[in-house]
């Protein structure tokens, strides 16, 4: 049995992104407690970001 190496792709774009200082400070505090990368961080934020406001959306549409 060969050995394989599962290396998970998905399709990405390079996007340059400025942020303050302080968030960055943040940020890789936390990435480092967690022992994740910069990038993982930042995709999941955004991931929950966009859930939230789709879920937001959602209960305005119920409300109205």
């Amino acid at each position: 049995m060969a050995f394989n190496l599962k290396i998970e792709r998905k399709e990405s774009i390079n996007k340059c992104v400025r942020f303050p200082a302080k968030i960055i400070k943040e940020i890789e505090k936390i990435t480092t407690e967690n022992n994740v990368s910069f990038s993982k961080f930042v995709i999941e934020a955004c991931e929950y970001a966009l859930e939230d406001i789709k879920e937001q959306e959602e209960q305005e549409k119920i409300k109205s």
